[in-house]
């Protein structure tokens, strides 16, 4: 009796404990279970709305602690916090102290987020700048150590929240619309609710107070097809993380990104094409289960992600990647620094304040002297060509929000790096989508040429990577024109939105190489680490190779390629086709569609590696 009771103890020990090393994943079988307990409990008071959503409430409380143990702390001090300036800012008249409370806020917030996130990227700026040698301190630790009178927190390093940039970003965005008039919020286990939801609260999608809160006053539905289309999300979501994602990152992609230097260029090339799709069907997979668990319990998420790798240019993709994130910084970064209309101080603050951490980190200042040259110029040409105007301080205002769209992902500056390629592909499009087909074809020859001679006297492998690629591009526009003259019709439509669609994926890839590199390093040595990664991939892929053994290689890695070419064939079938089959499982008769689920599960199974991966953007 006695040893049962101490089985019975361990086990609810073990149940309420965090463990660092194993947090509560969709993935887990533990998960399920904990899902299929909130489901049995949400079934005897589904329909009455405030115990249902106190309920709630306190579930996602635990899920969270499940995820981050006590940092759940400060997830709710964002809740009270937020839910206090919320209450109280409809009750202020004067707008000079309604906005004062609202950017109040805001630094509160984002303070919490720069410190945790942040903290390591500051300090190496602050040494490089002054010569320094601080290091980072874990204060708020320190501060809970003399609470407790004793060392219950390590204080040498800061951990990351899992989740802190979404539950921030979503909290800001409920402060900024109710000072816009949104009707605040009144219910405290309401709000609550809304920050923590669980499906959707460590790697999003951002949820709107507008979208959502709405749905918290409405009783439980959920019809026969609705049901079948959230199993179907909730599988297809376990079928991308596991079959894809962790595949390609357990047997290839992670291993080439950890040494790049023992894989040859086709290998290195391979693993980042294969990463494009790992980190797209890890992250929409993500959403799919958050989207369909979300559905059993009769809550509509946003849809984040619209088969991003059909976009034919870079600004279409972030019109299909991370939705949620591209409205955010649209509504609440880009259109408040001016949108296409106007140019701000912050629009001129923030390039030039991102050049300056750039050369910093780097050591360099011809970074910081050449952004501030060309800004001093588009700020001239602003001031003398009106005609121009508009079109370049949108481009100014667009490049600033992916840069801090950039930042938003890693304190690295990789990730500065990505974000200001891909807002540098926007700007090339929009430039090149105005001009004539032989403009195109002359504009690229003379790229060709430039970067051929610079191959050829100075050897960089950087310059052979995009001699080749500009070459193809030659190619491309070439064909491009001779199709322009010659005929016109569905099929040139077809050819012509196939290529823009081939070369925006081969763009969007290149810049995955800075993504990779930022990520899932310690922040203590994410800067060094990332860059030199990044580095030697571009020596790898851009130098000499030996033609004669990538068959081999293929060969050898055929596994990989197999699954990497079927992820993308399925991800590029007509979005009707896609549509068609998920209704057609929605209204599959009851056991047959358990069946499909069976099969389905065990297929997924076989794929189950030993140590199951996070998702990825857990550490945004």
């Amino acid at each position: 009796m006695a040893g049962l009771r101490e089985v019975t103890l361990q086990f609810l020990r073990d149940l309420f404990a965090f463990d660092q090393a194993h947090p509560l994943l969709f993935t887990q079988f533990y998960f399920w279970a904990f899902f299929a307990i909130v489901l049995a409990f949400l079934s005897f008071f589904r329909n009455k709305i405030l115990l249902r959503n106190a309920f709630l409430f306190f579930v996602s409380l635990f899920f969270y602690y499940k995820t981050s143990g006590l940092f759940l702390m400060l997830l709710g001090f964002v809740i009270v916090y937020n839910y206090s300036v919320g209450r109280l800012l409809p009750h202020i008249g004067k707008q000079f102290w309604r906005k004062a409370l609202v950017v109040t806020s805001v630094v509160v917030d984002l303070s919490l987020l720069c410190y945790y996130k942040y903290a390591y990227f500051i300090t190496d700026v602050v040494n490089n700048l002054f010569g320094t040698a601080f290091e980072v301190r874990d204060w708020i630790a320190t501060l809970g150590n003399s609470i407790a009178g004793s060392q219950a927190f390590s204080v040498d390093s800061i951990f990351l929240p899992v989740g802190i940039s979404f539950f921030i970003f979503q909290a800001i965005s409920y402060v900024v619309d109710v000072s816009r008039g949104l009707k605040p919020v009144k219910n405290f286990l309401d709000f609550g609710f809304y920050l923590s939801f669980f499906p959707q609260l460590v790697a999003g999608p951002i949820v709107r107070a507008k979208e959502f809160i709405p749905q918290l006053r409405k009783p439980f539905f959920l019809a026969r097809k609705q049901f079948g289309i959230a199993v179907f999300w909730i599988l297809n979501g376990l079928a991308k993380k596991l079959i894809l994602s962790d595949y390609l990152a357990v047997n290839f992609c992670d291993r080439v990104f950890e040494n790049p230097l023992l894989y040859t260029g086709f290998e290195n090339l391979t693993a980042l094409f294969g990463y494009s799709l790992q980190v797209y069907a890890d992250f929409s997979g993500y959403t799919d289960i958050a989207t369909g668990v979300a559905m059993l319990m009769g809550f509509y998420l946003p849809k984040n992600f619209n088969s991003p790798y059909k976009a034919r240019n870079a600004g279409e993709f972030w019109r299909r990647w991370h939705i949620s994130l591209s409205r955010w910084l649209k509504d609440y970064l880009y259109i408040p620094l001016g949108g296409n209309r106007k140019g701000t101080f912050g629009s001129y603050a923030i390039i030039l304040g991102i050049a300056f951490l750039a050369s910093a980190l780097a050591g360099s200042w011809w970074v910081f002297g050449s952004v501030l040259l060309i800004t001093a110029v588009i700020a001239l040409l602003i001031l003398f060509k009106k005609d121009w105007r508009k079109e370049l301080i949108s481009d100014i205002n667009r490049m600033d929000t992916m840069l801090l769209g950039g930042l938003w992902h890693g304190a690295s500056w990789n990730f500065m790096i990505w974000g200001g390629l891909n807002g540098l592909g926007m700007l090339i499009y929009r430039f090149w989508n105005s001009c004539n087909a032989y403009f195109k074809v002359l504009v690229i020859g003379l790229a060709v040429v430039v970067l051929g001679a610079l191959k050829h006297f100075f050897g960089a492998p950087v310059f052979n990577l995009f001699f080749w690629w500009t070459l193809i591009i030659l190619m491309g526009a070439i064909v491009g024109m001779l199709f322009h003259k010659c005929s016109k019709g569905k099929v040139l439509n077809w050819i012509s939105g196939a290529w823009a669609v081939l070369m925006t994926f081969i763009f969007i890839t290149f810049t995955r190489l800075f993504f990779r590199s930022g990520s899932n390093l310690d922040p203590a040595e994410a800067n060094e680490k990332a860059w030199s990664t990044a580095k030697n991939m571009v020596g790898q892929i851009g130098g000499e190779w030996d033609w004669s053994l990538v068959p081999q290689m293929a060969w050898q890695h055929r596994s990989v390629i197999l699954v990497f070419l079927i992820g993308m064939l399925i991800h590029w079938l007509p979005d009707n086709f896609k549509r068609r089959y998920r209704i057609w499982f929605a209204k599959l008769p009851l056991p047959l569609m358990i069946l499909a689920c069976v099969a389905a599960i065990f297929v997924i199974c076989q794929f189950i590696t030993a140590d199951l991966q996070s998702f990825i953007y857990f550490q945004f």
